[in-house]
């Protein structure tokens, strides 16, 4: 019998590869599913999202507020903060209130990295960088500050750069809560019952990398960038645990925190349809 063929985009990231192990790799049953797995940086995944192109989908909550009428949010597959997150830094030592006077790089206005520190202050000066250039572009004195996403939170200070603000401690400063970056989106159109069939495998997919760890991190050290092996582990455990699995309470409770004060300081022209499969 053919298989229906559903497309799944996600970032080049070794947290995202550790998510997605079990189902790339066939380890899981996905019966009358066959998934076709797209790469592709976070913020060109959040343009595609606009467009509706996959059927599920990595995007930053930030692109959220702008496609909740087409996508539904799963409940597992998020990359929560506690305590910890982007990262803005300096070419030099720099005082975060004197961020306003520096044009800082940022990953792409649609990521929640930027939309937090417009939160953070929103008279800061951004230009769009992409991720991996940012650290390279302030290496050539273009910019003075950048705002890092993914695997460069744990390796600029060795590259020379110095740590201005952690916007995932000033958020649980500001909100008590942990930081929610990202997530998996799937499609409304496919409807409620082959929407959370397709949830139950991304869930397996999860607890099979968490279950087999070893195995999943020799995988995702291909997605890795650079980082050694324990640098690499200790990322993915930043951002695939206990709300991977599923936000809880908590997690959603950041979430709608989130847009909340996104909306009051009109960084966002409406609350988004907010929806858990």
């Amino acid at each position: 019998m053919r298989k229906r063929k559903i497309r799944v985009a996600h970032s080049p990231d070794s947290d995202d590869a550790f998510m997605f192990y079990a189902l790339a790799t066939r380890k899981i049953d996905t019966g009358g599913l066959r998934y076709e797995h797209t790469l592709s940086d976070i913020e060109t995944l959040n343009h595609k999202a606009m467009d509706g192109v996959f059927e599920v989908s990595a995007i930053s909550f930030h692109a959220y507020a702008h496609l909740s009428e087409q996508y539904a949010i799963l409940s597992c597959g998020g990359s929560v903060g506690r305590n910890y997150g982007p990262v803005v830094v300096s070419n030099k030592p720099l005082r975060r209130d004197r961020l306003k006077r520096k044009k800082v790089a940022i990953p792409g206005e649609l990521t929640t990295a930027a939309l937090v520190l417009h939160l953070f202050d929103p008279e800061i000066e951004c230009v769009d960088v992409p991720f991996d250039r940012i650290l390279d572009d302030m290496s050539k004195g273009e910019f003075e500050a950048g705002l890092l996403i993914h695997e460069g939170q744990l390796s600029y200070r060795e590259e020379g750069f110095h740590k201005v603000l952690d916007l995932g401690e000033w958020w649980q400063e500001e909100t008590g809560l942990p930081l929610p970056l990202g997530g998996n989106v799937i499609r409304r159109d496919l409807g409620l019952p082959l929407m959370k069939e397709i949830s139950g495998h991304i869930e397996e997919s999860i607890r099979y990398g968490l279950d087999h760890r070893e195995e999943a991190m020799e995988y995702a050290l291909e997605f890795a960038r650079g980082l050694d092996p324990q640098r690499a582990d200790r990322f993915v455990g930043m951002y695939v645990n206990d709300m991977t699995l599923s936000y809880g309470a908590e997690g959603k409770k950041a979430i709608h925190r989130l847009f909340r004060e996104a909306r009051k300081k009109g960084l966002i022209s409406k609350a988004p349809k907010i929806t858990f499969v």
